[in-house]
């Protein structure tokens, strides 16, 4: 979606309009006003920040001031993305060539999953749709009455992100009406720190106040619970109307200040640690992450222009920090190029991102997991939720609670999604796959299943990250297949069925031939220098 504020929203309808960046001229007193919005925390989530208020509030005089410290370690493993970080840069005005190369970044089709329905299976899940709607009668609901009578399609043979990274090759989309080569979209792989800095320098070009330091105390208003301001470790008091904390999983403001309360979802999500190394490249570079599950956890390997991201996501009630060490560093390929790290984190999400005149950020706001990439997304998507209600000093409390609302469904909808990975599996090996199959779920998940099983009918809510296609790429993966699909579907006769999906399978498949390289585009477009 596109606007001119440096957001995207990939929920969908709440993005800053025209009229929320000219509110000041339009009746609202500047007295309401902020005058000053301190960022507590760089890293990914503080510099997104700073880069999205510096662009949206380019025409008041806010200050804008981000305090972090070199002292403290970010997190900095967060490689992956979904689509909407594209727009995100391009509304910023960030040229995406140079951006790449700043970042050593790459091109991300899609996520390919080994071993996650039973062992030695693979599929690969696409930003893209499969096929095209015809007659108002979804594309998967042909493929399923098709294959109900007999007949054998796989629905990854009609997307076009899926036939390129089979192929291990890239190309932009050029819209084209109703052709399935349009309707598709591409993250990127990039190096989280050099993405950080790159918005830093960006960020201050315009105005941003960088102070490093670090916060050692932060002062509560004895009336209303409000922060006032921080102290810092040089002794000086930084005094601001509205605090964005983006100090990581402690939630330096929102939770040891403000005591606002966390929600521990890991009975749905088993997976509470992470290992972590980076390796040196070995092989020319593909288009996508890998998702590679184990006995308890899974592996990621994420491609960057300069070297691999490799991880390993698992729990710590089946599995050992050492045993998950060791596993990691047996299924690597290449030479290690850094120490391994160790992460810790329950999964969850923070009760309220907003709390009084505290914003919560990143890994201050709640992690699920890295599956699927969705934390610099949930960063994007809270910026936007923030900037459409964007406060004024009197904080109205309505405002606050509907970004709340919109915020916490949003994450309970990437919850599910990501539950589904785990509950769908048929894997019997290990006890932690068969207490994944066998957990109670959500019932909204639960309801989803029922009806894609019904009629293969895909539910979806307000404020979802995963579009329609997402979900079928799971039910389908997994083998969950619908009693009976869309009637209409029926009345198109099995021959003329067979004849358009050959067609549609053909023709995507000649056009991904035909690309080039994702080496060869890197090598051509946007590579970086060494």
């Amino acid at each position: 979606t596109n606007n001119h504020l440096g957001l995207s929203d990939s929920t969908g309808g709440y993005q800053p309009c025209r009229g929320d960046r000219l509110r000041v001229k339009f009746g609202v007193k500047m007295s309401k006003v902020l005058k000053h919005i301190v960022i507590v925390g760089g890293g990914t989530a503080g510099w997104m920040a700073a880069a999205s208020l510096t662009k949206y509030l380019q025409e008041q005089a806010t200050k804008i001031t981000v305090i972090d410290s070199k002292k403290i370690t970010t997190v900095g493993v967060g490689e992956a993305t979904i689509p909407n970080i594209v727009q995100f840069n391009h509304n910023l005005g960030i040229d995406e060539a140079t951006f790449i190369k700043a970042t050593n970044a790459t091109f991300k089709l899609g996520i390919e999953f080994e071993n996650w329905s039973k062992l030695g299976s693979t599929f690969f899940h696409p930003f893209s749709d499969y096929g095209l709607t015809i007659d108002n009668v979804e594309f998967h609901q042909y493929i399923n009455h098709y294959c109900a009578n007999g007949y054998s399609a796989a629905l990854q043979d009609y997307s076009f992100p899926c036939a390129l990274a089979h192929y291990n090759r890239f190309a932009q989309p050029q819209p084209a009406p109703s052709s399935p080569l349009a309707n598709y979209s591409y993250a990127y792989h990039f190096d989280a720190g050099l993405y950080a800095d790159f918005l830093q320098k960006w960020s201050i070009e315009r105005g941003t106040t960088h102070i490093d330091a670090r916060i050692i105390e932060v002062n509560l208003n004895a009336d209303n619970g409000f922060i006032t301001s921080v102290t810092l470790d040089d002794g000086r008091e930084i005094v601001a109307d509205f605090f964005i904390d983006c100090s990581g999983f402690k939630g330096l403001l929102i939770e040891e200040a403000l005591h606002t309360g966390y929600d521990d979802w890991s009975d749905y999500l088993f997976c509470d640690r992470a290992v972590a190394v980076q390796t040196k490249s070995t092989d020319l570079i593909k288009p996508y992450t890998r998702a590679i599950a184990h006995e308890n956890g899974w592996q990621w390997s994420i491609p960057l222009q300069h070297r691999t991201g490799n991880g390993l996501i698992y729990s710590s009630r089946y599995q050992s920090e050492e045993s998950a060490t060791q596993l990691l560093l047996d299924n690597i390929v290449g030479v290690t190029i850094n120490k391994v790290r160790h992460l810790r984190f329950t999964p969850g999400r923070r009760r309220k991102i907003w709390n009084k005149n505290c914003f919560a950020l990143g890994l201050a706001g709640g992690f699920l997991e890295p599956l699927e990439s969705t934390s610099i997304s949930l960063i994007q998507t809270a910026l936007a939720k923030l900037l459409t209600f964007f406060p004024d000093n009197t904080f109205n409390q309505a405002d606050v609670n509907e970004v709340n609302r919109l915020h916490n469904q949003e994450v309970e909808n990437i919850r599910d999604f990501l539950i589904l990975h785990y509950k769908l599996t048929q894997r019997d090996d290990s006890k932690f796959w068969r207490d994944c199959h066998a957990m109670d779920i959500p019932t909204t998940l639960s309801h989803k299943i029922a009806m894609y099983q019904s009629r293969g009918h895909i539910v979806m809510h307000e404020n979802e990250s995963f579009e329609q296609a997402s979900w079928l790429t799971m039910y389908n993966a997994f083998a969950v297949h619908p009693a009976r699909c869309d009637p209409r579907a029926e009345l198109i006769p099995l021959p003329l069925i067979e004849k358009k999906l050959e067609q549609i399978r053909h023709t995507i498949n000649n056009a991904a031939l035909k690309a080039m390289s994702h080496q060869s585009f890197i090598d051509r477009h946007c590579k970086a220098q060494p």
